[in-house]
């Protein structure tokens, strides 16, 4: 029975490394399709999210099932509890790769970003694709340097979130309504993204050390 328990143990995890790797790809091509105005490379995101939200269901229920048919306690339980918040986590990351996708989407052929704050977003397009990376890395390995790497490219999206902000307040700010929404809007989702990575980094710990650490 033990070994079926640490072989289901194992799936839960690899289940969420490829939920990672999936978000990892979402926010990379949402990123360009906002960037480029590319219209397909919009679309095959918003399609795919339904890829991790399926995933995410399974990996549940498999977790349910731990709980219900094994009771495991003490690292077995914190285990099989944070992959379900982590579960939570990882689906919403991918839920705001697809709202910066339907930006792009419906305002192409046109660009999402005005001229003004392109270069803010091509850094938070950065910063947001080095937090997918450091998450599945982070999930694989639970080396704690990577969690700590990936809380700093969170700080960095807060400092860029600010910086949009800064720009729409600038008094050689010219954008259209529509575009400040746009601006406001995609800024927030990338600043979310960051937080939801924080959150998986803090769990991971939380394996590790057996410290959870929570602003």
């Amino acid at each position: 029975m033990r070994q079926i328990f640490e072989a289901e143990l194992q799936q839960v995890g690899d289940d969420l490394t490829e939920m990672s790797r999936l978000v990892e790809s979402a926010i990379t091509r949402a990123g360009t399709a906002l960037l480029e105005a590319d219209l397909q490379l919009a679309q095959e995101v918003i399609a795919s999210d339904k890829t991790i939200d399926s995933l995410e269901d399974s990996l549940d229920a498999r977790c349910v099932h731990l709980l219900a048919q094994q009771a495991p306690v003490a690292t077995d339980l914190r285990i099989v509890v944070s992959a379900l918040r982590m579960s939570s986590s990882l689906e919403r990351m991918g839920d705001l790769a697809r709202h910066v996708a339907q930006v792009a989407r419906g305002r192409y052929p046109a660009q999402a970003i005005v001229p003004e704050a392109r270069e803010t977003f091509v850094n938070m397009h950065d910063a947001a694709v080095r937090v997918a990376q450091r998450t599945t890395k982070l999930l694989a390995t639970r080396d704690l340097t990577v969690a700590e790497a990936l809380e700093r490219d969170d700080d960095r999206l807060d400092e860029l979130h600010q910086e949009s902000f800064n720009k729409l307040l600038a008094p050689e700010w010219q954008g259209t309504v529509q575009e400040a929404v746009d601006v406001t809007l995609v800024a927030r989702y990338y600043e979310r993204f960051g937080d939801h990575g924080v959150s998986v980094a803090r769990r991971v710990t939380f394996l590790v050390t057996g410290d959870f650490h929570d602003e």
